[in-house]
């Protein structure tokens, strides 16, 4: 059954300018945009402020629900290409902006033209189906026209489309030179930063792990994303400044949970996706470890200085153990290491800012993780 939604971008106000929520998945028909007639959700179109959407829980939804253990790339980098046309939070994206504009190439213009920084961006672009980037492009390409001219049409509707796209749901050679633009736009905008949203999402994942296991699926809810997110049994409530709002009664499937690294403060919500619906909530991240380090392209080339900080036994065996017990403690790896903490703590230091491990601090614990290039290091050892 396919991806029932399409893509909405809010047009700006000062309620979106302060809280970045400025992303929202609307239900619609055969992968089509928004529309009242949608069965899983009742919505209605307000008057602006904050209006919430509701996600109704059974006792079989709590034990359904789970995380997702990937980010389907194309997903993500349609809210990426929403965070590149922006100007919030210059701290932590300035720097890959910069980088981005400076090389994306001409192509990428229609990719643009149709995800546009506000407003609705066709369903298409994104498929969230299993696979590699390049089956992921192919399936976008295998987009039935009567599809394309219908949701492209809906679109056409709420706002001025770019006068290509008219030849999308009839000329081949079109849709394969938007393919072949949004395969050039995710090799530039997300590929080359793509480790370093698999390492957020893993020390994410470490998070909601040790929350499932020490309060069960009513924790994890309630640590998602508050205040934004709130956990009222048995309503799950996402607050959004979309002007929309909605009841999801999640009937038995339960709810799919999706951390993503460029989401940040705004929630995504798709109450339609089969074979349950998905709320996309921001990875955690450590606010005191200042600027988001996660846009710093991987080197290419020469081994990092601090790398040369890991020759040593006992370091090599910290990274094991974190590679081991993702969203370990500094205690659990001072009692495995037979160490005090402060130097389990010391040794933890070098591995992070050697990009081998990922530190999260929650609450007043700081958890551990594996980055990608710590496993390689252990896999090639």
């Amino acid at each position: 059954m396919g991806d029932r939604r399409g893509t909405v971008f809010p047009a700006p106000t000062a309620s979106v300018a302060a809280t970045g929520d400025v992303v929202l998945f609307q239900p619609g028909v055969n992968n089509d945009v928004w529309e009242e007639s949608a069965p899983t959700a009742a919505h209605r179109t307000g008057g602006g402020g904050r209006m919430v959407y509701r996600f109704h829980f059974t006792g079989a939804d709590l034990a359904r629900t789970r995380v997702a253990t990937s980010v389907p790339p194309l997903e993500e980098l349609s809210i990426a290409l929403r965070v590149l046309q922006d100007r919030n939070q210059a701290l932590r994206f300035g720097a890959w902006r910069r980088e981005v504009w400076a090389r994306l190439p001409p192509q990428a213009r229609m990719v643009l033209d149709l995800a546009p920084r506000h407003g609705w961006a066709p369903a298409f672009l994104s498929p969230r189906g299993i696979g590699s980037v390049p089956e992921l492009l192919e399936q976008v390409a295998a987009t039935p026209s009567k599809q394309l001219r219908a949701n492209l049409a809906r679109i056409a509707e709420r706002q001025r489309m770019p006068g290509w796209a008219s030849g999308l749901g009839d000329d081949p050679e079109v849709l394969r030179q938007l393919v072949d633009a949004l395969g050039r736009v995710h090799a530039t905008v997300l590929a080359p930063y793509w480790p370093q949203v698999t390492d957020q999402v893993a020390a994410d994942l470490a998070v909601r792990s040790r929350e499932l296991l020490h309060g069960g699926v009513e924790r994890l809810l309630t640590g998602l994303c508050p205040p934004r997110i709130r956990w009222r049994a048995p309503v799950l409530e996402v607050d959004l400044v979309s002007g929309l709002e909605g009841d999801v009664h999640l009937g038995g499937r339960g709810l799919l949970l999706m951390p993503s690294a460029f989401a940040t403060q705004a929630p995504v919500v798709d109450p339609d996706a089969e074979p349950q619906p998905i709320l996309t909530y921001p990875a955690h991240r450590d606010e005191k470890a200042g600027p988001l380090t996660l846009m710093t392209p991987t080197a290419t080339d020469g081994t990092p200085a601090p790398l040369a900080a890991l020759l040593g036994r006992t370091r090599a065996t910290v990274l094991r153990i974190i590679a081991q017990r993702p969203g370990c403690t500094t205690g659990e790896i001072a009692t495995a290491l037979g160490v005090g903490p402060s130097s389990a703590s010391q040794h933890a230091t070098v591995l992070r800012e050697a990009g081998l491990i990922t530190t999260l601090r929650h609450h007043n614990t700081a958890l551990h993780t594996p980055t990608a290039a710590g496993l390689a290091l252990l896999d090639t050892a």
